[in-house]
């Protein structure tokens, strides 16, 4: 039978309002936030993307008691401000809540939270991808919370067993290749000197970007401790980012945020 029929229409309108999404969200290739750090990363494991030169992030995330540092037995929540102030420099300020005491006489507040562990992340760039050769990957010399003191007059202690409970030295590799989409594949190495959360292991990922939905980045991961799996999703040109993973493939948490180009 001839005519338009209301579903025939309503199909035609839902395809029209996908192919928008997609043509707005379209990214060539997108650096995006290691959410628990609040820089450049994969999901926890580092890697050696950078963000755009004068790129400024803001951004907030629930993170899962199994995604933190022991000093956290319970939910949490962060919020950080990133700047790449050179293409081959970024630094970050994370904060992460506590709970259970206040910040006078110590006392016990239960379930609310009445405190923040306040921590600096930088990352530098020793090496651009192509450069010398076409195969050869981009290198990052990076370090999370290196040095923090409040509730101890040792470094070595703030180091081991205080403060810095986020503590992390690295170097990372990354090379993307371009089949069906977008492949980063991602190696590097994780250090610090924790006695409650040693690291001193390889870490690895890959993330892939696929070529019908560019603003798409799954992403899978082993940061020394632990695998997991997620996706990153770039919504009106990179400006907004939404983020989520399985820590250990199992355990949720998610986070939001926003992207500043200056000129």
């Amino acid at each position: 039978m001839g005519g338009t029929t209301p579903m025939h229409v309503f199909f035609e309108a839902m395809k029209q309002f996908l192919l928008s999404i997609t043509l707005i969200c379209c990214l060539s290739q997108s650096a995006f936030a290691q959410f628990p750090y609040g820089t450049t990363g994969l999901l926890h494991a580092p890697s050696a993307d950078m963000q755009a030169y004068k790129t400024v992030m803001l951004g907030g995330s629930y993170l899962h008691k199994n995604a933190t540092p022991p000093k956290w037995y319970y939910e949490t929540y962060n919020y950080y401000v990133n700047a790449t102030l050179f293409p081959w420099l970024e630094v970050a300020y994370t904060m992460t809540l506590f709970k259970g005491y206040a910040l006078k006489g110590l006392k016990n507040t239960g379930s609310k939270y009445t405190n923040q562990d306040r921590h600096f992340d930088v990352r530098l760039r020793l090496w651009k991808e192509g450069w010398w050769r076409e195969w050869t990957p981009q290198i990052v010399l990076g370090a999370d919370d290196p040095g923090t003191s409040a509730g101890s007059t040792s470094i070595e202690k703030v180091g081991e067993k205080g403060n810095g409970y986020w503590n992390r030295y690295y170097l990372a590799m990354t090379k993307h290749l371009y089949w069906g989409g977008n492949w980063g594949l991602h190696v590097g190495y994780a250090y610090n000197k924790r006695e409650d959360n040693p690291i001193n292991r390889p870490t690895a990922g890959v993330n892939y970007q696929p070529e019908f939905l560019p603003s798409l980045n799954l992403i899978a991961d082993y940061d020394a401790l632990a695998c997991s799996v997620g996706f990153n999703y770039a919504l009106f040109k990179d400006a907004i980012n939404l983020t989520a993973e399985l820590y250990k493939c199992q355990y949720p948490s998610f986070g939001l945020y926003f992207k500043i180009h200056l000129k």
